[in-house]
């Protein structure tokens, strides 16, 4: 009798044991770091932003040049003039904005060239992690990196339709 509940015992403790899931947790700031064509990417990101970020410094100078100019003659500008030199300023300081938001904004040149050089390489890590994954038979893959990712999920284990099932929406 006691063998046969020890033997109960085991089988359930295997049962659960199989039914665990396997994850597995990765760097991918650390290998993004040890790939070359990451590195190449990075520093020619690099040096348009700072060829970008001279551009508006430049520009920057000249608005403050401009600024220091209409300070020191005011006194003297009639008003027509003084509104003449004020639309100036605005529109410098417009034109200055809308060169910053081109270059560095959401989805300006800065963030396109990222895309067109770093997304290649990300996406040749997320394959490998997802050959990896499905290889080793993980159920996840977290990166910890930037906190918390999860890069991949198997998925049979999505239980989102289920969950929509119970709110009842179809």
């Amino acid at each position: 009798m006691k063998k046969l509940i020890i033997l109960a015992v085991c089988f359930l403790f295997m049962t659960g044991v199989s039914q665990a899931q396997r994850y597995a947790i990765i760097d991918t700031k650390y290998i993004l770091d040890k790939l070359p064509e990451y590195k190449d990417a990075q520093k020619k990101l690099d040096l348009l932003s700072e060829q970008w970020q001279k551009e508006i410094d430049a520009k920057q100078g000249e608005l403050d040049q401009m600024y220091r100019n209409f300070e020191t003659e005011q006194v003297m500008l009639s008003d027509q003039l003084k509104k003449k030199r004020e639309d100036e300023l605005f529109n410098k300081e417009k034109e200055l904005r809308d060169v910053q938001r081109k270059r560095f904004g959401f989805e300006g040149d800065l963030f396109k060239k990222r895309q067109e050089l770093i997304k290649p390489v990300q996406d040749k890590v997320y394959n490998a992690v997802q050959k990896l994954a499905v290889s080793r038979q993980y159920d996840f893959i977290l990166d910890k990196s930037e906190g918390i990712t999860v890069i991949f999920a198997d998925p049979k284990l999505d239980k989102s339709d289920d969950v929509l099932k119970e709110i009842g929406v179809k």
